[in-house]
């Protein structure tokens, strides 16, 4: 099976223009089976014109759609997705530690608190069962956040049986010190490339990583101006 980590930037290229009819070709070009999606906009704004662009997106690849929101404000969403060629058979927004985007100018300065959007969706790939997970992890330089992130997702990771794939922008490179306890129960596919800035990629910080009972059988990143950031691709193999 083949799946894809996207930042999708909410529709938004590397030249500022808001085309979802671009991104959805870079993805239906990549042939993926799971795609993995971070910063989707359903409704959210003029900036992606109050579209879903996630069932837009899976309307157009003819995928299901399983979207996880951080936030909801009114009618407003904002999160991650998985995109699934294969059964879904169950899906979930996990709660994990964030330090929030959207506190108003004149309100106290935002503290870390649990909030939603590590989504979890379970597959049945051609008879054999998969548990993918997609998540966006804190952005800032202070590390803090990110570790007690990592510390959670791993706990919720870990109440999950069968083989896992994590897909996300983890907004840290593969040597940092807060992903270490990470790569202990996971293995990072490794496509050996940079993902961010898409137009000229200085550091990976999307990731596809995999459990015991999954092989990676190559991984790679397209190059595309599509986001601000590149895919990850990797082509993956199930052990029964």
């Amino acid at each position: 099976m083949r799946v894809v980590s996207y930042n999708i930037h909410a529709g938004i290229g590397s030249d500022g223009v808001f085309d979802l009819d671009r991104q959805a070709a870079v993805l239906r070009a990549l042939r993926a089976d799971v795609i993995g999606l971070q910063e989707v906009d359903v409704r959210w704004g003029d900036r992606s014109r109050w579209l879903d662009t996630a069932h837009e997106l899976g309307r157009r690849l003819g995928m299901r759609v399983s979207f996880a929101p951080i936030y909801r404000i009114g009618g407003r969403e904002f999160g991650v997705a998985v995109l699934s060629g294969h059964p879904v058979l169950a899906a979930e927004n996990h709660r994990i530690t964030r330090l929030s985007t959207q506190t108003a100018d004149s309100a106290p300065a935002p503290t870390p608190a649990p909030a939603p959007g590590f989504g979890e969706v379970a597959l049945r790939v051609r008879g054999a069962p998969l548990r993918v997970y997609v998540t966006h992890l804190d952005h800032r330089a202070d590390p803090s956040v990110r570790a007690t992130q990592v510390a959670e997702m791993r706990q919720i990771m870990r109440r999950g049986s069968g083989p896992k794939v994590l897909l996300g922008d983890l907004n840290a490179p593969p040597s940092a010190s807060e992903l270490a306890p990470l790569w202990r129960d996971m293995t990072d596919a490794d496509p050996r490339a940079s993902t961010y800035p898409a137009r000229k990629p200085v550091k990976r910080i999307d990731y596809i990583a995999v459990s015991a009972g999954v092989d990676v059988r190559g991984a790679h990143v397209a190059e595309t101006l599509a986001s601000d950031h590149r895919p990850v691709v990797a082509d993956l193999r199930l052990r029964r």
